[in-house]
């Protein structure tokens, strides 16, 4: 990868940026016209890479066809889809026409993506479309790797998120939550879940840690799954994951997941990961009588987030993990929530809280937290001597939690937004991994931040980063999982290190957890009034 790579990126955004200003198209009638042009430089670069290969390779004359293509994980392409063709088309030409019949084309020799391609751009007009073409034919492919096809269809995805406001949230999480997911739940192997899959970066983000984290050819080893209610985020999604070279697209299903189960998902996979909508209201409790992801029941409040939390866990088989975002008042949400999230804690499956703080997305700036489950830890159903030497090294966690508060870890990338850099991912992930008594993974930095906070490289409680709490003292806490609640604070610093940015950050996390126990109580007291009233 180039050292200007990151200024490439930049440069091919703000040019293809620059065209939609200047057009009468949404952000989201554009993005997914040019991450399909992505996609398909990307596909014509690795054809052109396995044409050289084959070429060189060959000893003997017969004819090369889609199969030996496809044996090397490429898509076949007809000449009519290759991208200099579609470059060299003289300007009278109908160019939406041919890049339509190119995606088409495309789609008839790889089944697989059968549905997936866009095939729109006469809705662009032909100067776009053709000078957009002309951005994308800059990429340098001779000085480029693979997996920067990948990253570019990333930042893209990231970029038109941004411009769709709350609408583009709703296929992107930013990447290093992503990350930070993935490196925790460690999905190495198996079936993996995203029933909230979005544009799929869980999904993508699995795979590359199998290829460059293990080594594997991750479609020899995981076989991914999603579901989502919009047709054209599942199209985004198989996108996303051809271009990462991850088969399985006729696994990524259009449906909504509150009612339909495509994936017949209860206690069938090794790996869950998402990020839910927060918050959603109208959810048709009838529809969801009796359900079997839901076996902690309905909560009575109309919000959606206990459903989620629901089908998560109910999907894992009996040594799953998972790892989600959500709303930070699921943490400590009242009333029927909280008789949910008690029995649920007392399963033993919730494993790991890491709270997260402002300014992570793109389309709101609330913190949030992740929940990881582990069913692994929790393991009453075999007696201890019939489990494998790996299953038994996680019961010592039983009927414990780690809670870790990384509000205050991260990298400002502008003004209004934030990110984790590698190393800080590296570092998180790692404080989960000497939790579990595993040996710290120390590849891209994060050495430094490890040795001073672990010296021994031993889990040790943190005052303002981490602590391992008993369910007896998370019952004493009202059976919260909010990590500000055991973690405490660091040592004050001196008076002209005072952080009024990160102090005010505090004061409203504060705020967020009285505002969640008014609402409770008011909860109860108008529950209280009415059983007053009907008993009159």
């Amino acid at each position: 990868m180039p050292a200007n790579y990151t200024e490439l990126e930049k440069r091919l955004w703000e040019a293809a940026d620059e065209l939609r200003a200047n057009s009468k198209l949404k952000p989201s009638e554009y993005s997914v016209p040019v991450l399909g042009l992505v996609f398909l430089l990307y596909a014509d670069y690795k054809f052109a890479l396995v044409s050289q290969e084959i070429a060189g390779g060959s000893s003997r004359r017969r004819t090369v066809g889609k199969t030996d293509y496809q044996a090397k994980w490429a898509l076949y392409l007809p000449e009519t889809a290759r991208f200099e063709y579609l470059i060299d088309r003289p300007e009278a030409e109908d160019i939406g026409g041919a890049i339509n019949a190119a995606m088409k084309a495309i789609a008839d020799e790889n089944e697989e993506l059968g549905g997936a391609l866009p095939r729109n751009y006469n809705s662009l007009e032909k100067p776009i479309l053709r000078e957009l073409l002309k951005i994308l034919n800059r990429i340098p492919r001779k000085n480029i790797t693979e997996d920067a096809f990948g990253e570019i269809y990333q930042y893209f995805l990231g970029n038109f998120a941004q411009k769709e406001g709350q609408k583009g949230g709703e296929f992107f999480t930013p990447i290093s939550l992503v990350k930070l997911i993935v490196d925790v739940i460690e999905p190495n192997y198996g079936r993996i879940l995203d029933p909230a899959c979005g544009a799929g970066g869980m999904l993508v983000q699995s795979a590359i840690r199998v290829r460059n984290k293990l080594g594997f050819d991750p479609n020899k080893v995981i076989s991914v799954y999603g579901q989502e209610k919009v047709d054209g985020t599942v199209k985004l999604c198989q996108m996303n994951l051809a271009v990462h070279g991850v088969s399985g697209l006729r696994n990524i299903r259009e449906g909504n997941t509150y009612y339909q189960d495509i994936h017949n998902s209860v206690g069938e996979f090794d790996f869950v990961m998402a990020n839910p909508p927060f918050n959603v209201n109208g959810v048709d409790r009838e529809k969801i009588k009796g359900d079997p992801h839901y076996p902690f029941g309905a909560p009575t409040t109309d919000n959606a987030n206990y459903l989620w939390i629901q089908l998560f866990y109910t999907a894992l088989n009996p040594n799953g993990r998972a790892g989600f975002v959500m709303a930070n008042s699921a943490s400590d949400a009242r009333g029927s929530e909280l008789e949910i999230r008690r029995r649920l804690i007392q399963t033993g499956a919730v494993d790991v809280m890491i709270a997260i703080g402002s300014n992570f997305f793109y389309t709101v700036t609330l913190p949030c937290t992740l929940w990881f489950f582990d069913k692994g830890k929790c393991r009453r159903d075999v007696p201890v001597e019939r489990l494998h030497p790996p299953e038994r090294l996680h019961l010592h966690r039983q009927d414990k939690v780690l809670f870790i508060d990384a509000r205050h870890i991260y990298r400002q990338v502008d003004r209004a937004h934030r990110e984790f850099s590698e190393a800080q991912i590296e570092f998180i992930s790692n404080i989960v991994r000497l939790y579990r008594g595993e040996k710290a993974e120390l590849t891209v930095g994060g050495s430094e931040m490890l040795t001073e906070t672990f010296p021994d490289k031993v889990y040790r409680d943190v005052a303002g980063l981490c602590k391992i709490a008993t369910l007896d003292e998370i019952e004493a806490q009202g059976w919260s999982l909010n990590p500000g609640r055991y973690v405490g604070v660091a040592e004050r610093k001196e008076a002209e290190d005072f952080d009024f940015a990160a102090r005010l950050e505090e004061l409203n996390e504060e705020l967020e957890i009285l505002n969640v126990e008014a609402r409770g109580l008011e909860e109860t007291i108008a529950e209280n009034v009415m059983m007053l009233l009907e008993g009159e």
